[in-house]
């Protein structure tokens, strides 16, 4: 695979170091000083363009791509790599997290430890395993990212630079989340739209813009094939929730089955846009496959049903007739749902690349019950 900056083994890594630089330090000085480096870079290179357009080549132009997958032990992680192992083979998507991951996710493929703030470490994985498409599921979820902000910048800003920056110095095709907490107050909130005024009020959600607008900068600067979509909520009955705002509607199907009572935080008439994870991880699949040209956006909203708790407790009520409901409003939970869409519009999304999904909220209910009693049968069968 031919990269742009291996030019010689001595000048190679000053380049990229000198445009990490650059790229890190741009508000810190004089811009001219960031021209001048992006300048020097280009005179060492073989092409006029920073990082250049050239890209090894893609899923197109080659029987399969190989898919890292960072944040890979998080909710969404081990269900896109399952999907992807489906269709491109085992042992070509890598999981990395820095965790330990079970027993059963480290025996189902190839699993690497990867800290996306070693850049070093990073950029040797990708090159090591001659990566082709990354997955960057690495972040710090909005309740979590609230009582600590360091950490959120860190990982969700600091973490998506080395990223970008290694994703464009491969040509890889690149995949970054976004989220219904990209919009704020100030948004239209039903539904809304994908271009939008987007004031956020929490640190996930400002990363999470930042993410969008940087992702297309560098697609439009450099010709990085960045692609995101913004995710609502997100429930699965196999993952445990990650310190999200929409997690009661992942805990209450548990707490339904187990003791038939529960405790929500938010209160009954909050709506929020979500989505079963199978659509979820569908809609990923089908968007990472898409052909560049239909992309008239590279930042997507995606929809598939809306509800309050009240609506779920309805719809949970009718196959468990004695699921009692009480409410704890979460202050700091409930001002950050009230910031959110109560929808989102994806027609852009339908139009361009052919999303639909396929759970509304009774399948989506039925579908969820199904799986955690299973596995509480089986639990107990153990």
């Amino acid at each position: 695979m031919h990269h742009k900056y291996h030019v010689c083994g001595r000048c190679a890594m000053p380049v990229m170091q000198l445009l990490r630089g650059a790229v890190k330090h741009a508000g810190s000085g004089p811009r001219c000083n960031v021209q001048r480096v992006i300048s020097a870079a280009r005179g060492v290179s073989s092409s006029s363009r920073h990082f250049g357009k050239t890209h090894p080549p893609s899923c197109a132009d080659t029987d399969h791509p190989k898919v890292l997958i960072t944040g890979g032990l998080g909710q969404l992680g081990v269900g896109l790599a399952k999907l992807l192992r489906r269709r491109f083979g085992k042992n070509n998507v890598i999981l990395s997290d820095i965790r330990k991951p079970p027993n059963h996710v480290y025996h189902n493929g190839p699993f690497i430890f990867s800290d996306i703030l070693d850049y070093k470490n990073l950029r040797e994985i990708v090159v090591n395993n001659n990566i082709s498409w990354l997955v960057h599921y690495s972040a710090v979820l909005s309740a979590v990212g609230e009582n600590n902000v360091a950490l959120a910048k860190e990982v969700n800003i600091t973490g998506l630079h080395n990223i970008l920056d290694i994703a464009t110095e491969h040509g890889l095709r690149l995949f970054v989340p976004s989220t219904i907490g990209a919009f704020g107050p100030s948004s239209p909130r039903d539904p809304a739209p994908e271009l939008c005024v987007q004031r956020p009020r929490t640190i996930y959600g400002v990363s999470k813009v930042h993410a969008e607008l940087m992702g297309e900068y560098y697609h439009h600067r450099y010709g990085l094939d960045f692609r995101c979509l913004r995710y609502p909520g997100i429930i699965s009955a196999d993952s445990q929730p990650g310190g999200g705002t929409t997690d009661y509607a992942v805990q209450i199907f548990h707490a339904a089955v187990k003791t038939g009572c529960f405790e929500c935080n938010l209160r009954s008439d909050t709506r929020l846009p979500m989505m079963y994870i199978d659509d979820c991880l569908r809609a990923t699949l089908e968007f990472l496959e898409a052909p560049a040209e239909s992309l008239l956006s590279r930042t997507y909203n995606i929809n598939a049903t809306s509800f309050t708790p009240h609506d779920l407790v309805r719809e949970l009520q009718k196959a468990l007739p004695v699921l009692k409901i009480t409410y704890n409003v979460d202050p700091v939970l409930q001002a950050i749902a009230d910031g959110w869409p109560m929808a989102l519009e994806d027609g852009a999304a339908r139009r361009d690349w052919g999303w639909k999904h396929g759970y509304d909220l009774s399948e989506l209910v039925r579908t969820m019950l199904t799986h955690i009693s299973t596995g509480n049968q089986l639990a107990q069968a153990y």
